[in-house]
């Protein structure tokens, strides 16, 4: 079927004119996009830099000292509250006035000289788990540091013996920075909300404009109407992936190791989806607060599916199948493997290509409906 360019481009035209006089879309088009990536690389953040920890110290000797002093000179731990009984770490821990307590027995320091082992109780707030698991790791840590220099004090021969002695070194992200795992993400998000919810709305429009008849009767066909619709919300969506990629890379100082044209074409693949589902939306819906409540039927499911914040290794079997129909898996790891790797379709190539049927399946089977309930 042959594509007049003049009429698609006309309809183009018209859609760009007809979105931006809306004066509540502009604050979406322009100001969204900076907001979401303000609050991912500020706010959604799983560094821990200050824990509040309240001590518990009943043994009040050199060594309990010494342990008080190596959290109070770490630069993460800060002891808010020093107690002197079990029963005052429940409240505070209640009121959330404390992360952790640190409780030190009275014989820790005659079980040390006679070499054994010592217990110090670590008492975890664990209604978030995540952030609970990473604060116990950094104390154990603390006390293992604490176990060698008292390991020194009191055997001062130099002992030489065989051990695993591990060399962490971690690659791509050496600091392990949050920012550094959610900003490339959110190019992913602001692409998959934008083409949703406004291709979903834009058929709708015309419905309740009551222009959609004028549409209908004039010479376009069915393809050259998608095509109208669907280019404006195309190229906005890519200029928006463009500004928030320079946001990341200027502002957040995320390495951009990878080619920006094969971060492009992985956008344009991942588009199609979204704009094909945008596009079934629009056409079985009949309002636009249908419409946008539908939007919103998926993007929670594609949010949750795509590995962008849990993990897909740590979800059930059925939902780890699931994943594999959803595009945002597929591009999240294109997109970090072309930022933090600097890696392309030489070891991308099965995300491409599961984008790309992925794509080419889901905008079809958006059009073939889409011109049936045309007809």
């Amino acid at each position: 079927m042959k594509i007049n360019r003049i009429r698609v481009r006309e309809l183009v035209r018209k859609e760009f004119i007809q979105l931006f006089r809306d004066k509540k879309v502009r604050p979406i088009l322009i100001v969204a996009p900076i907001i979401q990536i303000l609050i991912f690389g500020y706010v959604v953040n799983y560094d821990i830099r200050d824990i509040r920890m309240a001590l518990l110290d009943q043994a009040q000797t050199r060594e309990s000292r010494l342990i008080a002093d190596t959290f109070r000179g770490n630069g993460i731990f800060r002891i808010t509250h020093v107690l002197r009984y079990d029963r005052e770490i429940e409240p505070l821990m209640i009121r959330g006035d404390i992360d952790l307590a640190l409780k030190i027995g009275p014989d820790l320091s005659d079980r040390i000289r006679k070499g054994k082992s010592a217990a110090v109780q670590i008492i975890v707030d664990g209604s978030m788990s995540n952030m609970a698991a990473v604060r116990v790791a950094y104390t154990a840590a603390v006390l293992q540091n604490i176990n060698g220099s008292l390991i020194r004090e009191l055997h001062p021969r130099d002992l030489h013996y065989d051990r695993i002695d591990p060399r962490i070194r971690a690659w791509y992200n050496p600091n392990h920075d949050s920012q550094y795992f959610f900003v490339p993400g959110i190019v992913a998000v602001i692409i998959m909300v934008i083409a949703l919810l406004l291709t979903s709305i834009a058929i709708i429009k015309e419905k309740e404009m009551g222009t959609m008849e004028q549409l209908i009767v004039t010479p376009l066909t069915p393809i050259e109407f998608i095509l109208g619709k669907s280019i404006p919300y195309i190229l906005i969506s890519l200029g928006q992936m463009i500004v928030v990629t320079v946001f990341a890379v200027l502002w957040f100082r995320i390495p951009m190791e990878g080619s920006a044209a094969w971060l492009f074409l992985a956008s344009c693949l991942f588009l199609l989806s979204m704009l094909g589902i945008g596009l079934f939306i629009s056409t079985v819906s009949s309002t636009q607060q249908q419409a946008v409540m539908t939007t919103f039927f998926f993007l929670l499911p594609f949010f949750m599916l795509s590995g962008f914040v849990f993990p897909i290794a740590n979800m059930p079997v059925l939902a780890q199948w699931l994943t594999y129909l959803n595009p945002m898996r597929y591009f999240l790891v294109i997109i970090r493997g072309i930022f933090l790797k600097g890696v392309g379709p030489e070891v991308l190539w099965p995300q491409y290509l599961a984008l790309t049927l992925l794509g080419l399946a889901v905008f079809s089977g958006a059009i073939g409906f889409f011109r049936k309930r045309l007809d």
